[in-house]
């Protein structure tokens, strides 16, 4: 028996409407299968009750807080996910190609790295690469300035929601 109280219905109800809103307002959209969506949200509020934090409820998470980071939801995976496969690894947030019907949802391979591959990352001992080298390109939103490095522009503008064209190649 764990000493961790059920989240109640408002509360999941509360978190799912946060989600739903916030998805929204970065360009993403929760999977349309609310059922589904409040028992991911009931497994982030368990893990936050939990650990302190909301650990993805799809992964492994052992309350090393600061080694997962990374899987904190939205994780840092989420937007490579949705931009390659159409949903994040474990469906919360999906693309508009998935809402419109013009692209299935399927299985997602894990990217995240392996315990000893992040600590190369997180205390620096991995070969630094040259600014030209970056491991992700760098986009800019040209009409707020908004920075980001990843695969691809986000479909809408975090900061002003701008459409994802309005984004050019900064690095």
């Amino acid at each position: 028996m764990n000493n961790f109280a059920t989240p109640t219905d408002e509360q999941i109800n509360k978190l799912y409407d946060e989600l739903k809103s916030d998805a929204r307002n970065s360009g993403y959209h929760l999977n349309p299968d609310e059922a589904f969506a409040k028992d991911l949200a009931r497994g982030l509020l368990v893990n936050e009750a939990r650990y302190g934090y909301r650990a993805c409820p799809c992964r492994l998470a052992l309350g090393d807080e600061e080694d997962e980071q990374d899987i904190t939801c939205p994780c840092d995976y989420r937007d490579a996910d949705v931009n390659e496969y159409g949903s994040c690894y474990c469906a919360l947030y999906i693309s508009q190609d998935i809402v419109d019907g013009k692209k299935e949802a399927g299985p997602i391979p894990e990217r995240r790295p392996d315990k000893k591959q992040r600590n190369e990352v997180r205390y620096g001992m991995q070969e630094k690469a040259p600014a030209s080298e970056l491991a992700l390109p760098v986009y800019r939103c040209s009409v707020c300035g908004y920075l980001c490095a990843r695969e691809q522009p986000p479909e809408v503008c975090p900061i002003c929601k701008a459409d994802k064209k309005r984004f050019q190649r900064f690095m």
